[in-house]
């Protein structure tokens, strides 16, 4: 019997960090989360602390989006604490650094099928039927 090598999520591991709202997780972001674990084998999920009831822009708490995203990467075999852990953040909206310090800071391009996912878009149809 062959037995599998489970490795924790591990710190000092070079990891790519996803920042965002994730107001919902939709398939564009699965896109996204895909292309990083491939660079490093484990990612940070950042999850941007933004929940604002009267905007509707940002309707969900970190625990929903959260129990959202580990639900979808557990679909798809993912492990939580294996390969990603999930972080409630700061609400970032700037990135800064000095000299090359090791970071690279990428945007990564996709098919016009996933670039043109919209989370306002999601969240409007939820709001149509009801369901936010």
């Amino acid at each position: 019997m062959q037995r599998l090598l489970l490795t924790m999520f591990d710190s000092k591991k070079p990891t790519v960090l996803l920042l965002g709202r994730w107001q919902p997780w939709h398939d564009g972001h699965f896109a996204l989360f895909q292309r990083a674990i491939k660079k490093t084998g484990q990612v940070l999920i950042g999850v941007r602390d933004v929940q604002d009831h009267n905007s509707g822009s940002n309707p969900f708490s970190f625990d929903e989006v959260k129990k959202e995203i580990e639900s979808k990467l557990s679909d798809h075999g993912y492990r939580k604490d294996f390969d990603y852990q999930i972080q409630l953040i700061p609400n970032i909206t700037n990135i800064t650094y000095g000299r090359n310090v090791g970071y690279v800071i990428e945007q990564e391009k996709f098919e016009e099928q996933i670039e043109s996912i919209s989370a306002t878009k999601i969240r409007q149809k939820l709001r149509n039927e009801g369901k936010l």
